[in-house]
């Protein structure tokens, strides 16, 4: 037993060697034959979605996807896995939502709708009433109670085709999902009705988060997203016909919060232990599905990271972190508490990288820092040329770790090509179907590469930075 240690010891020790001994172009050849030769993040999505599936907060599915991703980091011998306990929202879609268009000659045409997450349901016989339909809340309030009051208001903005950034066109109009019915109850509607955030025209309505604020229980009215094809048909019917009825029932509720837990493993630093880099991924997902895009992926894709280190042997500078954040989907609840804890612990994080934008082919990173460090990533583009990595810009890290934002530190979101993630976000087709192996590693591997390239030089140490050929 002694003569296997010792010789397990040499070999850990000689890996180390190695990877001292290469250059960063080395390094980053292997670790993308790595992942795409023996990768693991693909089986791992396999379980999560098909075993598991929907993860929505305080549901059972959560509860198990907790347990076995911890299993599942214990088995990577990290130096420490642990929970992080977190209370969550829980609420609840019910029986699937029913609704129809009802024309004034009393024929009706069975659309495609779903419940809003965070949404009341409708009274117990459902909600019908005649239909109003806006492009945006200005129109909304130019309108005002005496037309709105006691109608349902159709929210019908679609996503800006013309935008090559799909989460631009998304930001362009998601705001008629999350706060319509506080705009609409303002007038007196009775009920809401939003096109699916969606740049494509199918059958598939999409959820997503909704809030009522602060509005009282008793104002609060229930809200559906419809598909893009039914909300088309919707809209043609209303130029046609004014009078026309809209009925949507939906059988939703809100329970009191439970407990749920952040997941989190570690390797820690040999130089700075005390300095933590962060790659992670939200845990829950949305009900339709299982959330293989949205966010199985960026899961799977940071658990990778951690076991890609370990594979070829590269023991990091700085601790590393693997977070998977319960509760992004309807609440935030999950970023909130880990950096909380973070800084009542007071510990020092230097870098984050957040997967949360599908697991598509990987083209780049997003940065959220100031221009030295941004300057000191560009230096890294020739090492993923070969990778057809190459979109670099300052913007947006992401929404888990949103909250550990500092100026000391560097906040990073992976970024996929987008042009096919709004088919599927917050749909019943974002299923592990959807998701391509080989863009799956690929993209693992790219997060691998600018964890390693951070930890190796730190933030922003330009004077240190070893020359990259061009």
């Amino acid at each position: 037993m002694k003569i296997f240690r010792l010789f397990f010891l040499c070999y850990c020790f000689t890996l180390s060697l190695n990877t001292l001994s290469q250059s960063d172009e080395e390094v980053l050849k292997k670790i993308y034959k790595t992942s795409l030769t023996n990768g693991q993040s693909y089986n791992w999505l396999n379980y999560l979605s098909n075993q598991i599936g929907s993860r929505l907060s305080g549901s059972y599915g959560a509860e198990k996807a907790v347990t076995w991703t911890k299993e599942e980091l214990e088995k990577l011998g990290l130096d420490k896995v642990w929970l992080q306990p977190v209370m969550v929202p829980k609420w609840i879609r019910g029986a699937k939502e029913y609704g129809y268009i009802e024309s004034g000659s009393g024929k009706t045409s069975i659309v495609n709708i779903c419940a809003l997450g965070g949404s009341v349901a409708t009274p117990s016989l459902g909600l019908k009433a005649s239909v109003l339909e806006v492009k945006s809340f200005e129109e909304l309030a130019i309108l005002g109670a005496e037309k709105v009051a006691g109608k349902i208001v159709f929210y019908n903005r679609p996503m800006q085709p013309d935008l090559i950034h799909t989460f631009e066109a998304y930001g362009g109009c998601v705001n008629q999902r999350y706060k319509g019915a506080v705009e609409a109850a303002k007038y007196g509607a009775v009920g809401v009705i939003v096109r699916s955030m969606n740049l494509r025209l199918d059958d598939l309505p999409h959820t997503g988060a909704m809030t009522y604020d602060d509005l009282p229980v008793s104002q609060r009215i229930p809200s559906a997203a419809i598909s893009t094809n039914d909300a088309e048909l919707l809209s043609a019917m209303l130029k046609l016909d004014k009078s026309i009825m809209f009925y949507f029932k939906q059988n939703c509720k809100q329970l009191k919060d439970v407990l749920s837990y952040n997941v989190i493993g570690q390797i820690t630093g040999s130089e700075f232990p005390n300095e933590y880099m962060l790659v992670g991924g939200h845990l829950d997902s949305w009900d339709l599905g299982d959330g293989s895009h949205d966010d199985g992926a960026g899961v799977v894709q940071s658990m990778e990271v951690l076991r890609l280190l370990k594979e070829i042997g590269i023991k990091p500078k700085r601790s590393i972190r693997v977070v998977l954040f319960m509760n992004e989907e309807n609440g935030l609840r999950g970023g909130n508490k880990y950096a909380e804890m973070s800084k009542k612990n007071n510990e020092k994080h230097v870098f984050a990288l957040e997967s949360d934008s599908g697991g598509f082919t990987p083209r780049g990173f997003s940065f959220d820092c100031d221009d030295a460090s941004f300057n000191q990533v560009l230096q890294w583009k020739p090492l993923f040329k070969p990778y057809l990595i190459h979109y670099f810009e300052k913007g947006y890290g992401g929404a888990d770790i949103g909250p550990l934002k500092s100026d000391a530190m560097v906040l990073a979101g992976l970024r996929p090509d987008s042009q096919r993630y709004f088919d599927h976000h917050h749909a019943s087709n974002d299923t592990f179907d959807a998701v391509n192996k080989r863009e799956l590693e690929l993209g693992a591997a790219t997060m691998t590469s600018l964890i390693y390239l951070f930890d190796k030089y730190g933030v922003n140490p330009i004077s240190n930075l070893e020359t990259i050929k061009n």
